[in-house]
Parts: C-alpha cells; sequence; structure tokens
C-alpha cells in the first residue's frame, strides 16, 4: 500500500482531476491512500510545522516504511526510484510518503524516516508536487512491471 500524507488540500479542479486520474492508474498496482492534513498558515515557522507534524504522526504506522519529500534529500532518477520502491516492498507492504508545509517539515518527523527524496533543488508548488509524485509512483510500477509507458 501507498500512503500520502500531504499538508494541505487541493483547490483546483486540473489537479484534482490529474490525481485522480493517477489514483485510478495506480488502482491496477496497489492501494493508495491520500491523507491531508490541515496547513497552519503563515504563523511563527516552529508553531506552525509543530502543530503539522504532531497532525502527521496521526497518521504514521510503526511498521509504515517513512520517505519524506525534502530538497535537501537524495536525488534519483525515474529508474533509480523504481529500483528503490521494488527494494523497499519486497520487506515492507506499507509505503508512506510525507510532504510537508510551506515551512517544511519538523525534525520530529524526520527522524522517523527511512529514506528522504528530492525531485530537485528547485521549489514546486505543493499542490502541482503532489501531481509529480503520484507520476512518478505510477512510472515505478509500470517500469517494475516492464510495461511500457512514454517517456
Amino acid at each position: 500500500m501507498i500512503k500520502i500524507i500531504t499538508v494541505g488540500n487541493i483547490k483546483e479542479k486540473y489537479l484534482k482531476d490529474a490525481i485522480e486520474e493517477y489514483r485510478k492508474r495506480l488502482s491496477k498496482y496497489t492501494k493508495l491512500e491520500i491523507i491531508e492534513v490541515k496547513d497552519e498558515g503563515l504563523v511563527e515557522k516552529e508553531k506552525a510545522i509543530d502543530k503539522e507534524a504532531s497532525k502527521i504522526e496521526k497518521y504514521i504506522n510503526e511498521k509504515d516504511y517513512i520517505i519524506t519529500l525534502e530538497i535537501e534529500g537524495k536525488e534519483l532518477s525515474s529508474l533509480d526510484f523504481a529500483k528503490k520502491l521494488d527494494k523497499i516492498q519486497i520487506e515492507n507492504s506499507n509505503i508512506t510518503f510525507i510532504i510537508g508545509g510551506s515551512y517544511g517539515l519538523s525534525d520530529k518527523i524526520k527522524e522517523k524516516r527511512n529514506f528522504h527524496l528530492s525531485f530537485s533543488k528547485m521549489t514546486f508548488p505543493h499542490q502541482l508536487f503532489r501531481v509529480f509524485l503520484l507520476e512518478q509512483i505510477y512510472r515505478a510500477y509500470k517500469i517494475n512491471n516492464n510495461e511500457k509507458y512514454h517517456k
């Protein structure tokens, strides 16, 4: 099972449609759960990430393999990401991805991670990034099942 815990929600219809499309595509390979926790907004940084961390922790299971999405994380090619997911799923049935809010993730959450992943050193809009992540997860399943997918 793939679980994505994300701070904030999606308002734009075109992004909701893209997320639903990837949810549908992924249903062939795995169960997908997307959990949205409230974004604390532009209050004091430490207060915001602490409150968001408390909400995130409620959805983390001790058996989850946790991958945090962070600019400081390790960058992987799509092929290496596919190999990594395949290897993780041999030993862990639940993979949890965590996407932080505008201030990032609390150290409390970072300490729980098994791996931290970066898609780029660039900053992406939070809502759009969720679509990127789902597309890469879908691509990984296609690669791992030796199925064709556009390049």
